[in-house]
């Protein structure tokens, strides 16, 4: 590089590609060491200070620039990896900016010269790329710009006194134009504005409902509306149309849509994603009726990973003069430099690379398509399957058990415009999987996208994205990977939920909330029982136990996790539980929850009271001593209170009086005399305090096995090996001498063998008048013995 630019005749021009090296090397340093940084902050960086009058060396401001890009978080990393992937072609790109610059200050002649070979190059390369013949191009920095351009070309064609007269001829005959309803969100209202046109000139096209993609125009409806528009006075100006919609990627009926224009005279405009497979040797036809069309909207900056590269807007038209009026072209020169950094990119990766790099984004779409058609419960709604560049997805599976009423409450919601619950559930989970895959596998680019009839699903698209983020076939592979291992855990919460709602309304204390946004088990409060108290004090002690009985739950060695719910949007006071596996034990969680739930309350409860039983203890401990105090005057007499004779008193005749004391009780919160301790020399221990509420489903667990989980065993191996092992253990007891203690030994006394024998003799009786005649005791063998003992074994063993 260096070498190349010694030889460039212009000093200037090998200066600018050093300095644009440096800074780049510079800016996308990102090992650089914590001291070296620290050295180089700047103090209060984020005020602005005053400028400086002496100016900073570019080092300096570089450095500033980075700061301000990378800062001190540790959430900037996916955005530095971004700038890691610029590459080559990217410096390129960047290059092409600050050649404009220098490029603009050349003389008019030399200014023009090098401007119109630059665009007439790049030009004739993309409409060669893309198979657009005989097309012109427009480069502008919005995406949305080269449709504003393309509808005011056509409002000048079709309305040839619209140059003298302006908005009073679309008076006459108000234009319309059509836009799909898959098309971007906020397209038309974009387009009127700009135009200055009512909102009645957009009209919006449904998509197909019956036959088709639910992605696609449907073009038979268009024809009415076109027909009625035309009937009522209208003129029909523009369509525009998707070779790739943004949300499914699917390419509307071209073909059919051409030729309906033509019928009415209309101009067709295609944009989408899937407008970079025209550059490929395979197309589908589909996408090749586009090069059909009147005008395309083409992005090859996010298709190829170019920054700051302009979107073109590809289009065919004899007259250049009105061209000129919409402003499609420009006499000034500076504004067709706007093409220089893609001409330098171009030139830079070639025909090849620039079909390599779409064809490997088209086969990384394809193995992620492959794959996902071997999964269960994964949906996929992609338009073609042997090729698309978008693949969508979702996670959906059936309740297990659903009864009439809720088959019943499904119906009605299908037929009102109101979206069902499991729609609603199955929306959050799928939410949860494209946030859970973007975070695990994040140069995947998999994104969350919003569908009106499949709801929310994952979206796929790495035309968009391959690019900047280096999308790889491994980062597919370990996306796949990912997907399988959340599977199960959508799976189990989905059929466990309904479990799980069912135990807690069952449960006494415990209230079901029902929070169809929640990606997990569900959603429980804990119902704290008011003695009559005001609503601001309610809610403070229901805040108190919930959030205790959360505290609680997360010291509990499970794998479950428990939280306070969304920081937006969810409900106050509850307990939320998370995804869960197959293996859950719902009942005893649901038990333990509650039992939690009333060791707090009635914790909460003793705090509470003890205050006022304190204070009323206490005060009656004040009566009671007072009125001690008044019997021990009225015993003592008048006399032995006078200071000095009652000192001579009480030494001739010294008065004997037991000490009476009183102590309080917490447990049971009453006083009590203190005659018992002074008599036994020791404080007696008082009423045992009640025990603490526990789980009743308490139960023993296998080594290792953590808390709120079930074995996973099936039911008939799980029987087929107790009943056999249960029936080894009564053979081995049978056979088993019977093991006498040290009192049975030595014998029982003459009356407890008098009473044994009676007894014996009784049993005896009875069970001889209850056998039939010809069944005698001494006809019981071993084998009858063990039939009727375990008589639940599904397998005997006989001897």
């Amino acid at each position: 590089m260096d070498v190349s630019m010694e030889k460039m005749v212009d000093p200037t021009l090998a200066e600018m590609g050093k300095n644009l090296n440096e800074a780049m090397k510079m800016l996308e340093d990102s090992q650089r060491k914590l001291e070296e940084e620290n050295e180089k902050k700047y103090a209060r960086k984020d005020i602005p200070g005053p400028l400086q009058g002496s100016g900073q060396d570019m080092v300096s401001i570089l450095q500033l620039v980075q700061n301000l890009m990378h800062g001190e978080e540790e959430e900037e990393t996916s955005q530095a990896y971004r700038l890691q992937n610029v590459g080559e072609q990217g410096h390129m790109a960047l290059l092409g900016h600050s050649l404009a610059a220098y490029i603009s200050v050349l003389d008019r002649e030399r200014l023009r010269k090098l401007t119109t070979r630059i665009l007439s190059d790049t030009t004739l390369w993309l409409c060669r790329l893309f198979r657009y013949e005989n097309g012109s191009a427009y480069y502008h920095e919005d995406d949305r710009e080269g449709l504003l351009k393309i509808c005011r070309l056509v409002i000048h064609t079709r309305y040839e006194d619209y140059t003298i007269e302006g908005f009073n001829v679309l008076y006459t005959k108000q234009p319309v134009i059509y836009i799909s309803s898959a098309a971007r969100t906020g397209l038309g209202q974009a387009l009127c504005n700009q135009l200055g046109l009512p909102l009645s000139c957009m009209c919006r096209v449904p998509c197909n409902t019956m036959f088709g993609s639910q992605h696609q125009m449907d073009v038979a409806l268009l024809d009415r509306l076109i027909k009625d528009d035309v009937g009522s006075g209208k003129l029909p100006l523009l369509l525009v149309a998707n070779a790739g919609t943004p949300g499914a990627g699917h390419t509307d009926k071209l073909d059919r849509l051409k030729e309906l224009c033509e019928q009415y005279n209309m101009w067709l405009h295609v944009e989408g994603v899937n407008l970079a497979t025209l550059a490929l040797g395979y197309v589908s036809s589909s996408v090749l009726a586009a090069t059909k069309c009147d005008s395309m909207t083409l992005t090859p900056g996010s298709w190829l990973g170019l920054p700051a590269v302009p979107a073109v807007t590809l289009y065919r038209h004899e007259d250049p003069s009105l061209s000129l009026a919409a402003g499609l072209t420009s006499s000034q020169a500076v504004e067709k430099l706007r093409a220089l950094p893609l001409w330098l990119s171009l030139q830079y990766l070639g025909h090849d690379g620039i079909v390599e790099r779409i064809k490997h984004a088209s086969q990384l779409s394809q193995r992620l398509l492959e794959n996902l058609k071997n999964l269960d419960f994964i949906k996929t709604s992609v338009e073609d399957e042997l090729s698309s560049p978008v693949v969508v997805f979702k996670f959906f599976c059936e309740y297990s058990n659903r009864d009439q009423t809720s088959h019943a409450a499904q119906a009605s919601a299908i037929q009102h415009p109101i979206i069902s619950n499991e729609r609603h559930v199955h929306d959050t989970f799928n939410q949860w999987l494209g946030e859970q895959l973007a975070q695990l596998v994040p140069t995947s680019g998999a994104d969350l996208v919003e569908l009106e009839d499949e709801g929310t699903c994952v979206r796929f698209s790495p035309l968009m994205t391959a690019a900047v983020l280096g999308t790889e076939i491994q980062d597919v592979d370990q996306l796949v990977d990912c997907l399988k291992m959340r599977i199960p855990v959508l799976t189990s919460t989905l059929q466990l939920r309904e479990e799980f709602e069912q135990e807690v309304r069952r449960t006494v204390g415990l209230l079901y909330i029902e929070d169809l946004s929640w990606p997990g088990l569900g959603v429980v409060r804990y119902n704290y029982h008011s003695d009559g108290k005001n609503d601001d004090k309610q809610e403070k002690e229901l805040e108190k136990i919930n959030t205790e009985l959360l505290k609680k739950l997360n010291e509990l060695e499970s794998d479950l996790t428990f939280s306070l719910g969304p920081e937006f949007g969810g409900q106050k006071n509850c307990v939320y539980i998370g995804m869960v596996t197959e293996d859950l034990d719902v009942s005893e969680l649901v038990e333990t929850i509650a039992a939690t739930g009333r060791e707090i309350e009635e914790n909460s409860r003793l705090l509470e009271n003890m205050t006022e039983v304190v204070r009323k203890g206490i005060q009656e401990a004040q009566l009671q001593l007072q009125k001690a105090n008044e019997e021990r005057l009225l015993e003592e007499g008048l006399l032995r209170q006078i200071p000095v004779v009652g000192s001579v008193l009480n030494w001739f005749s010294p008065f004997q009086a037991s000490p009476k004391g009183r102590t309080f009780n917490l447990t049971a919160g009453s006083l009590e005399s203190t005659e018992s301790t002074y008599v036994s020399k020791a404080q007696g221990t008082g009423t045992t305090p009640p025990p603490t509420p526990t789980s009743s489903l308490a139960k023993q667990r296998l080594p290792g096995q953590k808390i709120f989980k079930r074995s996973l065993r099936s039911s008939d191996g799980f029987s087929e090996t107790s009943s056999v092992s249960h029936c080894d253990d009564l053979e081995r007891m049978d056979q088993r001498p019977p093991t006498l203690s040290p009192a049975q030994e030595r014998g029982p006394s003459e009356t407890e063998k008098t009473e044994e024998q009676e007894e014996v003799a009784q049993a005896t009786t009875k069970d001889t008048e209850d056998i039939p005649s010809d069944k005698s005791p001494n006809n019981c063998t071993k084998e009858g013995h063990l039939a009727a003992v375990s008589s639940d074994c599904r397998v005997h063993r006989c001897h």
